[in-house]
C-alpha cells in the first residue's frame, strides 16, 4: 500500500493520485491539497505527519 509523498498517510486501493515527473520519480498524493502544497515546495503543515 503506497503512502502519500507529502503527508505520509496510507492510501486505500483505488484512491489518490500518482504523479510521475520527467526523471521517472513516482509520487503518490492522498488529496489535491497535498499535491498542490508539494508542487509549491511548501514544508509540511501542522495537519501533515512529521517525518
Amino acid at each position: 500500500m503506497p503512502k502519500c509523498s507529502y503527508c505520509g498517510k496510507n492510501l486505500k486501493k483505488g484512491s489518490g493520485v500518482m504523479f510521475v515527473n520527467n526523471k521517472g520519480q513516482i509520487f503518490y498524493f492522498c488529496s489535491s491539497k497535498c499535491r498542490k502544497y508539494f508542487k509549491m515546495g511548501r514544508k509540511k503543515g501542522k495537519w501533515a505527519e512529521k517525518k
